[in-house]
């Protein structure tokens, strides 16, 4: 091989890009409060629950606060530190939970209409156009007046029919396109059934997409179900979520602002870090 020769492969060859500063900030930052989120029940200075009406609106130690109560207190006197880790693990759970719970039934859905054609299509995408058309907030409210019991449990199966309708379109769309292909129609011909060609072969090649999908949707539902329980629809007293906490705080924001201040910075930070590392994704997909 000449010199020229090997030049001219070295100026092919793609050079991968260096991660931004932004990006691994993002990084280290959701992984921060993965961490928060699975240790909170050890790392939690006080009980959730537990009350002070003398240290009530106690200042956190911006505000002039002292090392008792970094992040302050409420207005019963409940040390803020306690419960936003407590809030930042509700809200997590049910974001991770909601995302992960959608992208499989839409995937799957997504899968069975391409897989199907005909009337079996049509009425998932009867479904899919209705749950793009109906607003997020009426249909939950429809759904909590019709079902009994609003917990946790439940609150967390609402969220997750939050954005199926987007995996939906995404895997009908590759599955539909895969089925063209010519790997496709020699498993085909060669009698593979087509249930093992969707989920060993058509599967593995939208799960980039899906992916990049899922890591930009669970922002989205993180600020979902936070306006939910901002609106005080969702996680009741006496747990907490980092929506309780900015609807608490809003009750308080000239005398104590720091209750709506605090949840409010993690929420906005936890969603940009995402949306940053999402975006990230999906221009390495791009590349690849």
């Amino acid at each position: 091989m000449t010199g020229a020769t090997r030049l001219a492969i070295v100026e092919k060859t793609p050079v991968s890009a260096p991660m931004p500063l932004l990006v691994k900030l993002s990084i280290l930052f959701t992984l921060l409060l993965v961490a928060c989120a699975l240790s909170a029940q050890w790392i939690m200075p006080y009980e959730v629950a537990k009350t002070n009406l003398l240290h009530r609106f106690a200042p956190p130690l911006l505000f002039g606060g002292d090392w008792a109560h970094p992040f302050g207190t409420d207005n019963l006197g409940r040390d803020m530190l306690s419960l936003v880790l407590r809030a930042i693990q509700v809200s997590f759970l049910i974001a991770f939970v909601g995302t992960i719970g959608g992208a499989i039934i839409g995937t799957i859905l997504g899968l069975i209409a391409a897989w199907s054609g005909g009337i079996v299509d049509d009425a998932i995408g009867i479904l899919v156009d209705f749950q793009a058309t109906m607003p997020f907030l009426v249909l939950v409210l429809a759904l909590l007046a019709v079902l009994p019991g609003a917990d946790m449990t439940l609150f967390i199966v609402i969220m997750c029919i939050y954005g199926w309708e987007r995996y939906t379109r995404l895997a009908r769309s590759v599955a539909l396109s895969a089925k063209e292909s010519t790997f496709v129609q020699a498993l085909t011909v060669t009698g593979t059934p087509a249930w093992r060609i969707y989920l060993l072969h058509i599967l593995p090649n939208a799960m980039g997409v899906l992916l990049v999908n899922m890591s930009l949707n669970f922002p989205a539902t993180i600020l979902a179900e936070t306006s939910l329980n901002f609106l005080g629809i969702g996680i009741q007293p006496p747990d907490t979520s980092l929506g309780v906490l900015m609807g608490l705080g809003r009750n308080h924001i000239y005398n104590a602002p720091w209750l709506a201040l605090i949840p409010g910075l993690i929420i906005l930070f936890a969603t940009l870090s995402v949306s940053l590392i999402g975006d990230w994704l999906r221009d390495k997909f791009d590349q690849a």
